[in-house]
């Protein structure tokens, strides 16, 4: 081939490389050109097709609906002075998984929360998936800006309440208390949980990122507060009643006490103490024992407490007065194998001697001469062995058997006191018809505005309850078993009560229950008390002795604080004597 040849095909496919790759280039530019028309169509798109899907795409990865805590209501006294209250608390949390464990001011933050760096590193490492971990709760406001100021992404303050109880271990018993969350655990803050906590408010907030929130959206809901609630007790008696049984207690070297003061005209309860006790505010060193309220939940056998509940049936059957003649030598009765014994021979006595002398022969020959269930039904009817209706946990209803004829010793047992078991506030209640001349009413835990509303029924003749209510005063007499209860200036009627306790199915030859419960003043009843004392070690442990002391010291203060005037003046001739 010659070089003319040559070079002509040279040529050629030289033009036919240069026309392959002006078509590639042409080809590279259509594809550029394409995509970029396709992004402009995108962005066109975005722009106006779908804006309200981004716009929503995006509020969702950075708006949030916040909780705002409600307040909840506050628990007074029947004069408002407040018993438990609400403060403004933070809690200090953090998300591990966006906390930064090499911020500068992690110390800082350790210190302020009283923990060590290591302890706060070990706590936020030890599971960075999670979410969300409590650093601490219920801190003051103060303490929850300075955390704020750190600016630690993944730390987070949220403001809440702190339950603060102002009577502290005086009326905790009664009004109970809530758990760190603000819901009622023991007392009336659980039993009234939904009327007190309200419904927390909702809001609209932005969020960064790391879970700060960065901007306040709008408020979608307002928090509603707890309603209020105004107990029937009287802070000031409650301190009196607290006092008062706290150092009986401690000088009679007792397991335990109760005192129950509640107002004759609505039913009221003035006032409810316990020991041992507990300080709501610091729960470190709570004990269970002292969690209960005793008043409410312990049960115990009420012994001669009952004799004028049973005095009153033996009336109610038409059969006797309080001046009936009953024999009660030698001091001592069988009944089947049980023999039942006086502390002696006190011969014959009328009803009202039987009180006064608290004589368990002559109780035991009234129920044996009356129907079966005639005592039974008496106590039932005054509130033995039902529970008092104020819906307060955990309350029990005692036990008040159903006992057949042939049940002789426990009907026997049954008129002064055994083999029945009631709870302090029981004991009170069933005393109130004999103050309010035979018309029981509605114990109550909260305050009563209208007086009707604890209208009451009618469980034993007006004139049969005044007439035991005076043979009972012969209890507080040089006489009777109860002279510790008596208050100056005052007519005061009661039954005391001893009883052993129960052990081992048998009863306790040293170990008792000291119980004293009354009425005063006599002429115009106002209120009704019952003081139990459980166990006491020193070397007094009759009704009389411990209880009725404790009685007399609170009723006279109760008295006092209530403007109830005196009905037990003294004679001129006793003025003179007593001013000589």
């Amino acid at each position: 081939m010659s070089d003319k040849q040559t070079d002509n095909r040279a040529s050629v496919a030289a033009v036919q490389a240069m026309a392959a790759r002006g078509w590639r280039l042409w080809l590279v530019f259509v594809l550029l050109a394409l995509i970029a028309v396709g992004i402009l169509a995108k962005m066109l798109s975005l722009s106006t097709e779908d804006q309200a899907f981004l716009q929503s795409q995006g509020d969702a990865r950075s708006l949030r609906t916040m909780l705002l805590p409600a307040h909840r209501g506050l628990i007074t006294d029947r004069n408002g002075e407040p018993l438990a209250v609400s403060a403004p608390v933070a809690t200090i949390w953090a998300d591990p998984k966006m906390t930064d464990v090499t911020h500068a001011s992690l110390r800082k933050l350790a210190q302020l929360l009283d923990i060590s760096r290591e302890e706060l590193l070990r706590d936020l490492n030890a599971d960075r998936d999670r979410r969300f971990l409590y650093l601490k709760r219920q801190v003051t406001p103060e303490l929850a800006q300075s955390v704020s100021a750190l600016k630690i992404p993944g730390v987070h303050v949220d403001q809440e309440y702190k339950r603060y109880y102002p009577a502290a271990e005086v009326a905790t018993h009664l009004v109970g208390f809530t758990s760190v969350d603000g819901e009622g655990q023991e007392g009336l803050e659980l039993a009234y949980n939904d009327w007190l906590r309200g419904e927390p408010g909702r809001k609209l907030v932005m969020k960064d990122r790391t879970g700060r929130t960065i901007k306040h959206i709008r408020s979608l809901a307002a928090a509603q507060p707890g309603k209020d609630l105004a107990l029937s007790i009287d802070l000031r008696l409650q301190y009196m009643a607290y006092r008062e049984l706290k150092d009986a207690v401690n000088t009679h070297k007792a397991d335990s006490g109760s005192a129950v003061v509640i107002d004759v005209r609505t039913g009221e309860v003035l006032a409810m103490v316990n020991q041992p006790s507990y300080n709501p505010n610091d729960r470190s060193n709570l004990l269970t024992s002292a969690l209960r309220n005793r008043a409410m939940t312990d049960i115990f056998e009420p012994g001669s407490t009952m004799k004028p509940i049973t005095v009153a049936t033996a009336m109610m059957t038409g059969r006797y007065t309080p001046d009936t003649i009953v024999d009660t030598s030698p001091g001592y009765i069988r009944v089947r194998n049980a023999t039942i014994r006086d502390h002696r021979n006190y011969g014959e006595l009328s009803l009202t001697g039987i009180i006064t002398k608290s004589s368990n022969v002559g109780v035991t020959r009234l129920a044996l001469d009356m129907e079966p269930d005639a005592i039974r039904n008496v106590m039932h009817n005054v509130g033995i062995g039902q529970v008092s209706g104020t819906g307060f946990p955990g309350e029990r209803s005692g036990t008040l058997p159903y006992l057949s004829e042939r049940q002789t010793v426990e009907r026997s047992t049954l008129s002064y006191g055994y083999g029945l078991s009631v709870t302090a506030l029981q004991l009170a209640h069933s005393y109130l018809p004999l103050a309010s001349g035979g018309i029981q009413r509605p114990v109550s835990l909260l305050k009563v505005e209208d007086d009707e509303a604890q209208a009451g029924k009618r469980v034993m003749p007006e004139k049969i309850a005044d007439e035991v209510l005076a043979m009972m005063e012969t209890v507080i007499s040089r006489q009777g078993t109860g002279r510790r209860a008596a208050v100056e200036g005052y007519r005061v009627a009661g039954k005391t009560g001893t009883a052993h306790k129960a052990s081992g199915g048998g009863y306790a030859a040293d170990r008792y229950i000291s119980v004293f419960s009354g009425v005063v003043p006599v002429s115009n009843p106002r209120i009704v008390m019952a003081v139990m004392v459980n166990n006491p070690k020193g070397q007094e442990y009759y009704g009389g002795e411990v209880a009725a002391p404790v009685f007399s010291r609170i009723a006279t203060g109760a008295l006092r604080l209530l403007n109830v005037p005196p009905d037990k003046w003294p004679k001129p001739d006793e003025q003179q004597v007593a001013a000589k």
